[in-house]
């Protein structure tokens, strides 16, 4: 059997990467990348750029997005889609709206930490090309000014972590309503980092998989295709939990790093071994 050296997850500056998806594209080329996707955050404005890239350098590049979702009873699940029409009316509809909820996510995000004593705004935040400002970008600019060591304690219970800012929410579409735009565009929806899902049970716990279980279940019967069973926060144990439940329900199987850095060279580890 061939074996081919890929990542189906990565994010560039039209998200909270920081790297362009030209950079990306170059650098995977060199790396001997056969097959790379890229899945911004609830927009397709980078793939134009990484189709062009891609295209030059005889590299094989898979329109992919990466959006935030919930099931019926309120489980937060994130859907990864590959080779959809960015085109799509329906999908460009369905993406706007999702702009439009983070924007006033983030100001009201933005005024509770300002009450927090965070002083923290829009203006302090290193956005890439269109603007996006997710909460990686956040716990970034946290850590600039000072008020955080790193990432991770920015996303702590004293900031980001705490009831106050977690009370502020994003409205985030079902996980069936996203599958089914995806299909509609003629894509292919993949659940995303099983192993992140909450509320669920303790993560690698028989709890925790019975449940996962049966949410793939449920998530098939809408027309889910794909599980993103290799992931840097999924170790091998994991990983082979998750092959077992793709091979039960018939689902591809993917790898990703999630990689949102500069040089995608730091990603080796993580997208492919």
């Amino acid at each position: 059997m061939d074996h081919y050296k890929v990542d189906f997850h990565i994010h560039t500056i039209a998200s909270d990467g920081e790297a362009t998806p030209t950079e990306i594209v170059k650098k995977a080329k060199e790396l001997g990348y056969d097959i790379i996707a890229i899945t911004d955050h609830d927009n397709t404005d980078g793939l134009a750029e990484a189709k062009i890239a891609g295209e030059a350098l005889e590299m094989k590049v898979i329109p992919g997005i990466e959006i935030a979702t919930v099931t019926e009873e309120g489980i937060g699940l994130h859907l990864l889609g590959y080779n959809f029409d960015p085109d799509n009316a329906e999908l460009k509809k369905f993406l706007s709206r999702m702009i439009k909820s983070r924007e006033e996510r983030n100001k009201e995000l933005f005024s509770v930490l300002q009450e927090m004593g965070y002083d923290i705004s829009e203006d302090d935040i290193e956005v890439g090309k269109n603007n996006f400002i997710g909460k990686l970008l956040i716990a970034g600019a946290l850590v600039k000014k000072g008020y955080a060591d790193d990432v991770k304690q920015a996303f702590g219970k004293q900031i980001l972590g705490s009831p106050e800012c977690r009370r502020v929410k994003k409205v985030k579409p079902t996980a069936g309503e996203a599958i089914e735009v995806i299909l509609k565009a003629g894509g292919t929806p993949v659940l995303a980092h099983p192993i992140q899902t909450g509320g669920i049970g303790e993560p690698g716990s028989e709890q925790f998989y019975e449940n996962m279980d049966k949410i793939i279940g449920r998530l098939k019967k809408q027309g889910l295709k794909g599980l993103e069973c290799y992931h840097p926060d999924q170790n091998e144990e994991q990983s082979m939990r998750f092959v077992g439940m793709a091979e039960k329900y018939h689902l591809h199987i993917t790898k990703g790093s999630d990689f949102h850095g500069k040089d995608f060279a730091d990603a080796g580890r993580t997208a492919y071994r």
